[in-house]
């Protein structure tokens, strides 16, 4: 999980901590209020984390965003975002779509990497 292949910018182990920290973030610490605090460049920086870690680290944020958005109400789905990171305002459901977008670009590279180094 930690090999790159030429001409690939990140392992699949690297992508993995990046869609971990992407969804603690916008989900879990924005709307969950978790107190999570992100440290983006280590999730493409950080190497060789164990892959039983990066499981259970997978497991814990499928709790939590599963625990943040059955919260939410569909009024809350309409509020605007609260963390100013689009040059103009996004709603929360908005902002769930690209998370899911996003999800599922970098859940499709790391099959590709699977597929490159195996």
């Amino acid at each position: 999980m930690w090999v790159v292949a030429p001409g690939i910018s990140n392992s699949a182990g690297n992508l993995a901590l990046h869609i971990v920290g992407n969804l603690n973030n916008f989900i879990g610490a924005v709307l969950g209020n978790t107190g999570y605090v992100r440290n983006r460049d280590a999730e493409f920086t950080t190497k060789d984390v164990p892959r039983e870690k990066i499981i259970a680290d997978i497991g814990e944020v499928i709790g939590i965003v599963k625990a943040t958005i059955s919260e939410l109400t569909n009024a809350q789905l309409e509020e605007i975002y609260p963390e100013d990171k689009w040059k103009d305002p996004v709603t929360v459901q908005h902002l769930l779509l690209h998370l899911l977008t996003h999800l599922s670009y970098h859940v499709g590279q790391v099959n590709y990497h699977r597929r490159l180094v195996f």
